[in-house]
């Protein structure tokens, strides 16, 4: 007999399908989106240690939510990533590594829930989400919804940040450097501030793109040779104001 948690990686297929269905706003959003091959980290706990959910708390229709951070919209099912806004004016918790909050997935190895970080050289790695922005913090280009970072061993800064501003302008901003030297801002499309939109990212054959809405995929050159990488998707707050980003699918392709 294969083990609970191979069971579940097996299950994947089906359980994404379900993020593209109705969602039901009485279940927790382990009910309605695949979360097993994803770690939950909030912008409470102790300074310098973030409060982390991993996958096997968060799923099932009764698995961990909270009322204020992570938690299912009870209109519409939605999975609701909120972030009260910056360090200095609300006290939230960060990594040692940011000045800036967030509530986000980070992606994990679905066979055995640990960290993983794949080869962007492979021929597909692919993360996809429907979202919704309900408020967006005031940083320069909004809040972070999506990225591609670079395995801790490698480097501590992100390949590419896809954000969302308010107003609704989607822009990547691809790092010039994977060791700190800058980033370059792209813009990739623009969508109404309580508008559904989905986004593509992929790095795959050592391509880095981005399609909204279905469209084309829009490539960008970097400056480095695939370092070994991995997913983020959900509320990296980039000021100092809240920022609400609605979730209504999200899965990864490998």
């Amino acid at each position: 007999m294969p083990s609970s948690r191979a069971f579940i990686a097996l299950s994947s297929a089906a359980l994404a399908a379900r993020s593209v269905a109705a969602l039901n706003p009485t279940c927790a959003p382990g009910g309605n989106f695949n979360l097993v091959p994803w770690e939950l980290q909030l912008p409470i706990g102790n300074p310098g240690s973030p409060t982390t959910i991993p996958d096997t708390q968060l799923e099932g229709c009764s698995g961990y939510q909270q009322s204020t951070y992570f938690y299912t919209d009870s209109g519409d099912g939605a999975m609701v990533m909120y972030v009260p806004g910056g360090t200095e004016n609300t006290g939230c918790v960060t990594t040692p590594n940011t000045h800036y909050c967030r509530t986000e997935l980070r992606e994990l190895d679905p066979a055995t829930g640990k960290i993983v970080s794949w080869d962007p050289h492979a021929a597909t790695n692919r993360l996809k989400a429907t979202v919704l922005a309900s408020a967006v913090d005031n940083g320069s280009h909004g809040t972070v919804i999506g990225q591609i970072h670079v395995d801790g061993n490698v480097s501590e800064y992100p390949i590419a940040k896809l954000q969302y501003a308010a107003s609704g302008d989607i822009v990547l901003g691809v790092e010039d450097s994977i060791e700190d030297g800058g980033t370059t801002y792209h813009k990739v499309g623009n969508v109404p501030l309580n508008t559904k939109f989905s986004y593509e990212i992929r790095y795959e054959n050592n391509v880095l793109s981005v399609g909204i809405n279905g469209g084309a995929q829009q490539v960008f050159a970097t400056s480095y040779d695939g370092p070994l990488s991995y997913f983020k998707a959900g509320n990296y707050n980039q000021g100092t104001t809240p920022s609400s980003i609605h979730f209504y699918s999200v899965s990864i392709t490998h």
